[in-house]
């Protein structure tokens, strides 16, 4: 395993980040195809035991049962300060502005929760999970300052963002002497590219870490064209994110298979190992223990520029899709797309 600096701060994580969004009981949230503690508790030991110390987790997965399975399986088979932790709150619900919950105190409450969750006295990085357009960018960045001085969390993330929230973000944070955010966390893969026209250009101008997620394109470019899996058959809301750029991706999905049989490899290494080229350190996803191999194998798999123009040459645009695209501006009091799976916050509150 190789391992880099995350950003600015002072974390040193593995150039793979276990993704726990595939963890958590499966009636408890949005995803049906998600594996229970017992799975997660045997992907989380082979992660660790592989070298991966970064694990990256939020509140919304799962009605929370996936903080839950991953804090207990931390707890067990590693030292706190051995492993880099992350979770991501969401935005304020329909139900909490309706009753005059400010953002600073949804944040509050939100740390303890996923804290409490986690069996934990702080992570590492808290992440915004996606920009709330129904609370001023004030509101939220002290919110996360007070976070950072009560020691919950060591420093901030931030994900489903365009490059101008996250300027004006930490230009606010500089200003007022907040924390700023280290990281962003977008969707980002062979199939999906946008982040390279002014994201990933900006990070790098400002030395801010990219921990993409989606890696693998929920499956699609790990598998042949036929070949599928439960999550493939299962994952509406990935079906939802590729489905109408199929045609134009299987292109790109044929070379990572011509390139993965000439290098005698999976086609997880290929596409991994191409992403290790642009970014600190992915984050993917695993429901079963060889998921994890793969993961770390594409971190010895070094691609020549050749390859790697090859890979990317049949690369059209893309609208925007997910949280990006459903995520938008709307009236104080519409529930966004995701937040029905925060439903148990007004049932804890």
């Amino acid at each position: 395993m190789e391992y880099a600096r995350l950003g600015t701060s002072d974390l040193i994580v593995s150039r793979i980040c276990l993704g726990c969004m595939g963890f958590g009981d499966p009636a408890a949230g949005q995803h049906s195809w998600t594996v229970g503690e017992d799975a997660t508790r045997e992907i989380v030991r082979r992660a660790l035991d592989a070298g991966i110390n970064s694990f990256d987790t939020a509140i919304a997965y799962q009605g929370g049962t996936s903080e839950r399975y991953v804090g207990r399986a931390l707890r067990d088979f590693s030292k706190r300060d051995d492993v880099v932790v992350a979770t991501k709150f969401l935005p304020r619900t329909a139900d909490e502005i309706e009753r005059g919950v400010s953002g600073q105190q949804h944040i509050a409450d939100s740390i303890d929760a996923s804290l409490s969750h986690l069996g934990m006295d702080h992570v590492d990085l808290y992440i915004y999970h996606m920009w709330d357009y129904n609370t001023p960018l004030h509101d939220v960045m002290e919110g996360l300052a007070r976070v950072v001085e009560a020691g919950k969390a060591r420093y901030i993330g931030i994900a489903n963002a365009y490059a101008w929230q996250l300027e004006k973000a930490n230009a606010l944070a500089e200003r007022e002497g907040f924390p700023r955010f280290v990281s962003v966390q977008n969707h980002m893969n062979l199939i999906f590219r946008e982040d390279e026209r002014e994201m990933v250009p900006c990070c790098e101008e400002e030395g801010i870490a990219l921990t993409p997620y989606s890696a693998l394109a929920s499956g699609r470019l790990s598998r042949r064209p036929g070949e599928t899996s439960k999550r493939l058959e299962e994952d509406s809301y990935a079906k939802f994110k590729y489905d109408a750029t199929a045609d134009a991706d299987a292109l790109v999905i044929e070379r990572v298979a011509e390139v993965a049989d000439a290098r005698g490899v999976p086609m997880t290494e290929v596409s991994l190992a191409w992403l290790l080229t642009k970014v600190t350190a992915p984050v993917v996803g695993a429901t079963k223990p060889h998921h994890v191999d793969g993961a770390v194998a594409a971190v010895d798999l070094k691609l020549t520029a050749d390859e790697v123009a090859y890979l990317e040459g049949p690369y059209v645009p893309h609208a925007m899709v997910g949280v990006m695209a459903q995520n938008k501006p709307s009236a104080a009091g519409e529930e966004h797309v995701w937040l029905a799976n925060a439903r148990y916050l007004r049932k804890e509150a």
